[in-house]
């Protein structure tokens, strides 16, 4: 019988960026059944003594994260462009993802943030750029920043973030299929194909 794929990823994650553009459709291509699971890196990167980005922390491995990339995003046929700020603030858009992780939008949310992070050089960040792409995607952007920025629409991102450090993840995007866990973005198809044979 067929596992659900549960995508952990952050919106100022890079590599999240090619794999959240892909993830939905590639699971839908074979039957795999999708749970969308916002996280927040920094208090996962803190508990292992980082304070900012590993790819900040080590020039010389950033320097190859971004060729690396913009490699990636082209034989995809994605947008690249460097973002002039990382990383950037993601809490807004992560707590949106949380609240609406059942939400038949909440993909074309995703997957509109990491495009104006990535590909347009759009500060997310920005609580009006988030509305924007809301308004794109058809949605009500005050009632749903409202609801996501509520007591209880803050709960579900604080609580996926500790749930990705009790179970283990150390870095996104990260892909759990029952125990098993795959990490980074080209290891999306292997967790697909776990999915399928579980």
């Amino acid at each position: 019988m067929t596992k659900p794929l549960e995508f952990w990823f952050e919106f100022a994650s890079t590599y999240s960026y090619p794999a959240a553009l892909q993830v939905e459709e590639a699971c839908k291509a074979v039957g795999v059944p999708l749970i969308w699971k916002p996280f927040l890196l920094g208090p996962v990167f803190a508990a292992q003594g980082m304070t900012d980005s590993p790819f900040n922390m080590f020039p010389v491995k950033g320097t190859y994260m971004w060729r690396d990339l913009e490699r990636i995003c082209g034989d995809a046929g994605l947008g690249w462009t460097q973002p002039t700020g990382f990383p950037r603030g993601s809490v807004l858009a992560g707590r949106i993802a949380a609240r609406n992780a059942d939400a038949g939008w909440v993909g074309d949310f995703v997957r509109a943030v990491y495009t104006a992070n990535f590909a347009q050089d759009r500060d997310i960040a920005d609580d009006a750029v988030i509305a924007d792409i809301l308004s794109e995607i058809g949605q009500d952007p005050e009632a749903v920043i409202a609801d996501a920025t509520s007591p209880e629409g803050k709960v579900h991102l604080r609580a996926n973030t500790e749930e990705a450090q009790e179970k283990g993840l150390f870095g996104a995007p990260s892909m759990r299929v029952g125990d098993e866990l795959f990490w980074g973005h080209d290891r999306l198809a292997q967790a697909i194909a776990w999915a399928q044979k579980s």
